[in-house]
């Protein structure tokens, strides 16, 4: 290990201190940094997705069943944790099945966007040609659209249901995460494994599936799990618009949607809603962030030992 001597900034006099004990002493603050994120936005994320995940076990209405004799209840009132809208439903049931379907038509999408996008991107970047070049001009086409826009006019064009709604936020999502495959298989395809596979005679294929991929497929899966809180957004977006799920369907933007008017004498119909989806987004974007920054952590660690 080299004890290679820094000067101290200043002073002209040599330290001791290497250039592995600073990299360290900086990855320990940003791996409690890290750590205080991926907590957080654990804590966040659960309070959101338990009690959807549990909204039929729980002991509460029905999120359809009206009694007109308690509308717009305040919250704790009458055992309504929430209180009730318009219709006296109850509110609380009515977040936690709409955060159902919600959660649904993200998770799906985000998943479907995250498979389209690192095959694409993974394939123009090791394979480039005409593959790059069709890629490429895709994600060009497809990003210089505006994004809400363009769902508005293809929910427009085709029945409003959770599979198309699903399938639309999914192609519009999938062009960040090939961008970033690309770029990183681009890097990748350089390195000395790579050419050493070629002389083995392993198939381009079998380099991209066994070796590649598996090098950059969890800095991909960072990109779609942060757009988890995208595709949730663009959701209630939607249902706000009176673009999403039709009804039956409870969705949080719908909810949002038909509080608005009773905003200024009800401000739990909007406000609670509201706060729920803002909580989920902050929690994904929260663990997101903790997991990037504990794998760049982990690199700068890498490259310190490997200098030294």
């Amino acid at each position: 290990m080299s004890t290679a001597l820094e000067t101290t900034a200043g002073s002209g006099r040599p330290s001791a201190v290497t250039a592995r004990q600073l990299a360290a002493a900086t990855a320990t603050r940003r791996r409690r940094a890290a750590r205080l994120k991926l907590w957080i936005g654990s804590v966040c994320t659960l309070l959101v997705v338990l009690p959807i995940a549990l909204a039929r076990l729980l002991p509460l209405p029905g999120p359809n069943d009206q009694d007109l004799a308690k509308r717009r209840l305040a919250p704790f009132t009458d055992g309504h944790l929430f209180g009730t809208d318009q219709l006296g439903r109850d509110l609380l049931s009515r977040i936690l099945h709409g955060g159902q379907v919600s959660l649904t038509i993200g998770v799906l999408a985000v998943v479907v966007s995250g498979v389209i996008g690192i095959v694409a991107g993974a394939s123009a970047g090791y394979f480039g040609g005409w593959v790059d070049s069709v890629v490429s001009r895709l994600l060009e086409a497809q990003m210089s659209l505006p994004l809400l826009m363009m769902l508005l006019l293809v929910v427009a064009l085709f029945d409003p249901s959770v599979p198309v709604i699903t399938s639309v936020i999914a192609v519009a999502q999938w062009p960040e995460v090939a961008r970033l495959t690309r770029s990183l298989v681009l890097v990748e395809r350089e390195k000395p494994y790579v050419a050493a596979a070629r002389m083995l005679g392993l198939r381009r294929v079998q380099i991209l599936l066994r070796h590649i991929l598996p090098n950059i497929i969890r800095q991909a899966t960072l990109v779609v799990l942060l757009l988890l809180a995208q595709a949730v957004l663009l959701e209630s977006a939607l249902s706000y618009l009176g673009a999403g799920p039709q009804r039956p369907f409870a969705t949080w933007g719908r909810i949002i949607s038909d509080g608005q008017d009773y905003i200024t004498t009800s401000w739990w119909l909007v406000t609670l809603p509201g706060l729920v989806i803002v909580l989920l987004v902050v929690g994904v974007n929260l663990i997101g962030d903790g997991l990037r920054d504990r794998s760049r952590v982990r690199r700068t660690v890498a490259a310190a030992t490997e200098g030294n």
